[in-house]
């Protein structure tokens, strides 16, 4: 009996039944079987035993079934709107970072240690919605806020990733940027000079879309799902390792970044 993968791939968000395990998954999503495509591609693993009665109504047997001539199905997607929300937080396994070129990064949940002296934040949302955000609000404040059931405007459950901001982070007007490789940096100091003591603005969007293409080495502290329950966090290695672990996946993400 063929084995089977559930993966919740964020872009675009959907529920993925295959018989690829992650990293053949990863690279399948990422450039396709004949490389006709490119693309970076983010996605979860899911629990095996994931109740699948709130996506579809077909024979769980019937799911990802392996193709006649006995190859493996590569995707069998079985729902596309409002997947996030329907799925247990306990079932969101292993993350998995996907370069354009199909090679798999795999990060499992970790601690989550807040920078007390940080005073400013830049967020990449995901899941469900992908603007990018600045904030005044950490990690865990910035998931309940924006879950928050009583706002105007809310997400049942986000997937957000923290991006660098170095001297921006304490100083949005005057602090050095580094190699921030954003192409927006005044209208992101702008924003982010906006969040003043009297004020009682907390985020604001810096675009509506992604920032650019998935850059990982702009990811600071890694990825988050959050909601009032609780936050997950999936640690991004540090360059050290990258550089001495993951040397090929990491040579894949940096070019990628020019």
């Amino acid at each position: 009996m063929a084995s089977k993968y559930f993966y919740l791939n964020l872009i675009p968000e959907s529920l993925i039944a295959s018989n690829l395990p992650p990293q053949e998954f990863g690279a399948y999503i990422a450039v396709g079987t004949k490389f006709y495509s490119r693309g970076e591609a983010v996605f979860f693993q899911l629990n095996e035993r994931l109740d699948l009665s709130a996506f579809t109504g077909d024979d769980p047997a019937q799911i990802a079934e392996p193709h006649a001539d006995g190859s493996p199905k590569h995707s069998d997607y079985l729902a596309s709107y409002r997947v996030l929300e329907r799925i247990p937080l306990e079932a969101i396994g292993a993350l998995y970072l996907t370069t354009d070129d199909g090679r798999v990064l795999e990060i499992e949940r970790g601690e989550y240690v807040p920078d007390p002296a940080r005073q400013l934040h830049l967020y990449q949302e995901f899941c469900p919605a992908t603007p990018a955000v600045a904030s005044r609000l950490a990690p865990a404040e910035f998931a309940t806020a924006v879950t928050e059931p009583s706002a105007p405007i809310h997400f049942p459950r986000l997937v957000f990733a923290e991006l660098i901001l170095d001297g921006l982070a304490n100083d949005p007007l005057g602090g050095e940027i580094g190699d921030l490789p954003y192409r927006e940096l005044e209208h992101l100091r702008h924003c982010l000079a906006s969040f003043s003591e009297h004020s009682p603005k907390a985020t604001k969007n810096v675009t509506r879309r992604l920032f650019g293409r998935i850059n990982y080495r702009t990811m600071r502290h890694g990825f988050f799902v959050g909601d009032q329950t609780g936050l997950a966090h999936y640690p991004m290695p540090s360059t050290r390792e990258l550089e001495g672990t993951h040397y090929s996946w990491w040579r894949s993400a940096q070019a990628l970044s020019r």
